[in-house]
């Protein structure tokens, strides 16, 4: 019988490695891929189809109260606008006004003109809602925007109401007055609820 060679004395008999096992190709997960799929399809379908809808007390602050105030030609003079939780109507407009207030010790007298802008304010609404004059605007024919003037209004006013809260159901009736240039056309009226309300407009010119 043969034996198989002795290594050399001193030296370790020489074994061959074990066989490594060969890595397994990693499986992609598809989780990520759906997932994000469906992300991408939400935020199509919200860019192209969705919108705010109109805000249920009436002042449009929706994109689709916006649309319809937009389209709507202007009311005028005697008619009734709706803003939010308020009714206006303007009743009445005055041109030229070179005083506010008839009072020798309590009036103002304007830079240029004053335009006296009657209207009546109704709380259409079911809690107070404070108005105030300086939430209304007045435009011009040259389409220039004019602010209301507080102290000649509380003249014109004498005394009377001019800012406050207005429980639901009532109204008040106020004079508006803008201090605008002698030359100016009064065009429209851009009545307000709150300072951060759509507006509605009259035309008074």
């Amino acid at each position: 019988m043969t034996m198989p060679p002795q290594p050399p004395a001193g030296q370790q008999p020489y074994y061959p490695p074990p066989a490594q096992p060969q890595p397994q190709p990693k499986k992609r997960k598809k989780w990520p891929w759906i997932l994000g799929a469906v992300l991408l399809i939400i935020v199509i379908v919200s860019v192209s189809g969705g919108g705010d809808e109109g805000s249920s007390d009436g002042s449009g602050s929706g994109s689709n109260g916006s649309a319809l105030q937009d389209d709507a030609p202007a009311a005028g003079i005697g008619t009734e606008v709706r803003d939010g939780k308020f009714a206006f109507t303007v009743t009445n407009v005055e041109t030229g006004q070179t005083q506010a207030g008839t009072n020798p010790y309590a009036n103002k007298v304007p830079q240029g003109q004053f335009v006296f802008v009657h209207v009546d304010v109704k709380n259409i609404g079911d809690r107070p809602q404070s108005y105030f004059g300086g939430n209304q605007k007045l435009i011009d024919a040259q389409g220039r925007e004019f602010a209301d003037d507080t102290e000649a209004e509380i003249y014109a006013n004498e005394g009377n109401y001019t800012i406050g809260e207005i429980n639901p159901g009532n109204a008040v009736s106020v004079i508006l007055v803008f201090d605008v240039p002698a030359d100016a056309q009064p065009k429209s009226l851009e009545l307000h609820d709150s300072a951060f309300s759509n507006g509605v407009t009259v035309n008074i010119g």
